[in-house]
């Protein structure tokens, strides 16, 4: 059973002549959140999707508590325990919410497993537990986030990547969600990669924050401190 310790050393990995991520080092512990800031460009989506799988790198390791995940597909990163939420709220619109949760399980989980997910998933997101049974069109859009992420939780996995999870949603439900991924670490410890332009609200819930610039890091410090640093928030994540 994997515990969720996170390695990445010397990642690189570049489309064609462009190198998106540029021999990144970083560790993510279970039970804390890491938030990857950086502007439009720097690379932090790229560096989810090789984590994931979804890309292959060009150079570099990507660690499971121990275990080198660097070539394999991306079925058995997933398997191993790394769920991916991508940007864009992904939803099955013409599935049920249970039907969309459901299809998060299909990693082998057991039936026993699969409704203790789905229990435990509905208590999380109240409003997803009220619409279990309605079309996932019906969703709004953070109602949407909630059921991507729920999706994820039920692959039972020790590492989530958060792809912009706040992108186009308003200030409250931003909130509404950051809070349930932090109390969803503080409650079952999982380790979280959390990708966010909106660099102050993952500040405020992250543990660790790391800024990409050109595919670089250029900075990696406690959030609280990297909050505080106004000349390097100034110069990379426009607040």
């Amino acid at each position: 059973m994997s515990t969720g310790n996170l390695q990445v050393r010397g990642l690189t990995t570049a489309y064609g002549a462009v190198v998106a991520v540029d021999e990144v080092d970083l560790v993510a512990e279970p039970g804390r959140i890491t938030a990857v800031l950086g502007a439009n460009g720097a690379g932090k989506t790229t560096l989810l999707r090789t984590i994931s799988g979804l890309v292959r790198p060009r150079a570099g390791q990507v660690l499971l508590d121990g275990a080198d995940l660097t070539r394999e597909p991306a079925e058995a990163i997933a398997r191993a325990g790394i769920a991916h939420v991508p940007e864009g709220r992904g939803v099955i619109t013409e599935l049920t919410v249970e039907e969309n949760l459901r299809l998060g399980a299909l990693l082998g989980a057991s039936r026993r497993r699969t409704d203790r997910g789905l229990a435990q998933v509905y208590g999380m997101f109240p409003a997803l537990a009220q619409r279990r049974r309605q079309d996932a069109h019906v969703l709004s859009g953070g109602e949407r986030q909630m059921l991507v992420i729920g999706r994820a939780l039920l692959s039972g996995p020790s590492v989530l990547l958060l792809d912009e999870p706040s992108l186009g949603l308003a200030p409250r439900i931003v909130a509404q969600i950051f809070a349930l991924v932090r109390g969803l670490v503080d409650a079952e410890g999982t380790t979280v990669l959390l990708v966010e332009q909106n660099a102050r609200s993952a500040l405020s819930i992250a543990d660790v924050g790391v800024v990409l610039n050109l595919g670089r890091v250029v900075a990696r410090e406690d959030a609280a401190t990297l909050a505080a640093d106004a000349a390097l928030r100034h110069a990379y994540l426009g607040f």
